[in-house]
């Protein structure tokens, strides 16, 4: 395999990535300044982060900063945090004050949006929505009382800052007996790093979407794509013309990869390998979060069987797996048992397969064990746009749920036969009152097809079908004997408050235009949308259908987002973060309970600045209609 094909391996020798990044660092030493001319070893490493007690008395202050870093053994100019990248984890506890004064150092405006956290809308951290930013040598300080407990985390909502190392992991400590059971614990932060400038990055993608996928398929690796999936020469080019023919590539995994990147854990890449202190016998609590800009994560600890204890903060059933994917933004905390006195390896791969973070979890500093094999990359397939063929009939639809219409979704009287469709929302078109009834909340529609394509010029890539895809790992994942944590496996461990049927849904088609690089909702960037408007105290639906061949983790700002799993409805999983795979159709209920505006985006950041991204308003009334009085 040539260079310029290897993924990036951290700590593997002088790579020609490595090369080019360290002759660009000698040459922009020309004019920067001698701290950042200075040798690795007088920089400080990425990954030296303290903790912080947010509602103890007198509460914390955190200082915004630029400061170069020594990241992946090079000099960093990065965006930190008291310091250090990742900023200190944050502790609060439930029912408390927090009380943070940031303090902006830096020459441009800065924020922090606490991810996750239920809070007035004016301490949520947006610029534009819901503050006016922090300016340059400005203080802005934060108070919020905690209405919740678990693992969450924190980043900036200003530009691209996030990329550049501005995050960190909050952990709110339950005011009652924590249902886990745990005797020590670890901070675990996926990142990705990269030494260009994220505008740079940003303007590359938007001039040429396959800019940094070098795994693109070409004449000399069609063997390679062969023996990978399992198919004859005739079979493998077929598909790649089928792929042609819709002017796409089954190796579009990720935007954004190795060639670029360095994958972090707490800072620190695979050969820096951070270790994280536990004995034989002890239970150990790992909260990972991914705190990425782009880069999804598979996560494994070979040897070791990990018990996923809590999704995004909310504590569910305990579920016994042997692998997770954790999508950017979100949290999940598993525990593990050292069974003896050797070195096991925290292996997180990116689900490209172009590079991977790595630590090691031992009963002393200075141990590791084996680093595993590298898979091979995935390839996407017909069925991840939508196109399965023979396996779309005899599907249960179910019922027809179409765009803002109650129970009937859109099917007039008498027409029960009509086809499933689930239109683009239209904020123009509310049903009245009086036809709106509770919404099914089981056996609902397995898949829908999508139909003729209304989205415009903001979306080229069209499913065929959108189909609920709750039990399926996603891509690489799942073709071994791994127990690979699924969404259908999450139960929630204490049903919360409000678990009305919701009365109210709103269609939500993902969009894209990869050749442009434009992203949005219902062909729609965000500089063209409306706000949505969520009506106080209604409990609404939101059905996402992905149109495009890309994961999207969609983050909703200010309330929960209850996840339709198929289980008993007072058993579906609450999360704040919801990845919607290629040609899915998943579906969220929501409480509307928080007055304000909010952001409401996916989560992969250039997505975001891209056009993925919505505006909500809480507003009293739909139309003139009275407040909603049933709360």
């Amino acid at each position: 395999m040539k260079d310029d094909d290897a993924p990036h391996n951290p700590g593997s020798g002088l790579t020609r990535r490595r090369f080019l990044l360290t002759g660009a660092t000698a040459l922009a030493g020309l004019t920067l300044s001698p701290k950042l001319l200075a040798s690795e070893g007088d920089l400080e490493p990425a990954g030296d982060f303290g903790e912080l007690d947010a509602t103890a008395p007198g509460g914390i202050d955190l200082y915004i900063e630029r400061k170069t870093l020594r990241i992946d053994g090079l000099p960093g100019r990065a965006i930190t945090i008291n310091g250090s990248v990742p900023g200190p984890t944050i502790r609060m506890t439930e029912g408390e004050e927090a009380v943070i004064r940031v303090h902006n150092r830096m020459r441009e405006a800065t924020s922090i949006h606490w991810h996750g956290i239920l809070l007035p809308f004016d301490m949520d951290g947006v610029p534009g929505i819901s503050f006016a930013g922090i300016a340059p040598g400005e203080t802005f300080t934060y108070r919020f009382r905690l209405r919740q407990n678990g693992t969450y985390w924190y980043h900036s909502h200003s530009g691209l800052q996030e990329q550049m190392g501005h995050y960190g992991q909050l952990i709110v400590e339950p005011r009652d007996e924590d249902p886990v059971d745990y005797d020590v614990e670890h901070t675990i932060v996926l990142s990705d790093w990269t030494f260009e400038d994220p505008t740079t990055v940003y303007k590359k993608l938007k001039s040429f979407e396959g800019y940094y996928n070098f795994q693109r398929p070409t004449l000399a690796n069609l063997r390679e794509q062969a023996d990978a999936t399992d198919q004859g020469l005739g079979e493998v080019i077929a598909s790649r013309l089928r792929w042609n023919r819709m002017r796409m590539d089954s190796t579009d995994i990720a935007d954004v990869t190795g060639a670029t990147y360095s994958y972090l854990m707490n800072g620190r890449t695979a050969g820096e390998n951070p270790t994280f202190i536990a004995q034989p016998g002890e239970k150990v609590r790992l909260r990972f979060t991914n705190a990425s800009a782009m880069t999804y994560y598979d996560v494994r600890i070979p040897g070791l069987a990990m018990t996923v204890v809590q999704a995004d903060g909310q504590n569910v059933e305990p579920v016994e797996v042997d692998e997770l994917r954790i999508a950017v933004a979100e949290t999940y905390d598993v525990i593990v048992t050292l069974p003896d006195d050797q070195a096991y390896t925290i292996f997180a791969e990116s689900m490209d397969r172009s590079g991977y973070a790595r630590g090691t979890l031992a009963p002393k500093q200075g141990m590791s064990a084996a680093i595993p094999d590298r898979r091979a990359r995935p390839y996407l397939t017909m069925a991840d746009m939508g196109m399965m063929h023979g396996d779309m009939e005899g599907m249960d639809h179910g019922e027809d749920h179409g765009e803002d219409h109650g129970a009937h979704g859109g099917v007039q009287d008498g027409d029960e036969n009509a086809e499933i469709r689930y239109p683009a929302h239209d904020e123009h078109q509310v049903s009245p009152l009086a036809h709106r009834h509770p919404l099914p909340v089981s056996d609902l529609p397995m898949s829908v097809p999508h139909g003729p394509d209304e989205h415009g010029a903001g979306s080229i890539t069209m499913a065929m079908n959108a189909y609920r895809q709750l039990d399926d790992p996603g891509v690489g994942l799942g073709d071994d004997d791994r127990r690979v944590l699924t969404y259908g496996q999450l139960r929630i461990l204490e049903t919360p408050p409000d678990r009305r049927p919701p009365t109210r849904e709103i269609n939500l088609h993902l969009t894209g235009n990869m050749h442009n690089y434009i992203w949005g909702f219902n062909g729609k960037k965000w500089s063209e949308s409306e706000m949505l408007r969520f009506k106080y105290g209604e409990r609404l639906r939101i059905n996402f259908i992905n149109d495009t061949m890309m994961n999207h983790p969609m983050h909703l700002h200010g309330m929960w987002m209850d996840l339709y799993a198929g289980h008993a409805y007072g058993k579906n999983p609450r999360k704040h973060t919801v990845n919607v795979q290629p040609a899915e159709l998943l579906t969220v209920d929501i409480s509307v309970d928080a007055p304000g505006q909010w952001a409401f985006h996916c989560h992969l950041l250039y997505h975001m600045k891209a056009g993925m991204f919505r505006t909500v308003a809480v507003v009293r009334d739909l139309k003139g209609e009275p407040i909603y009085a049933d709360r």
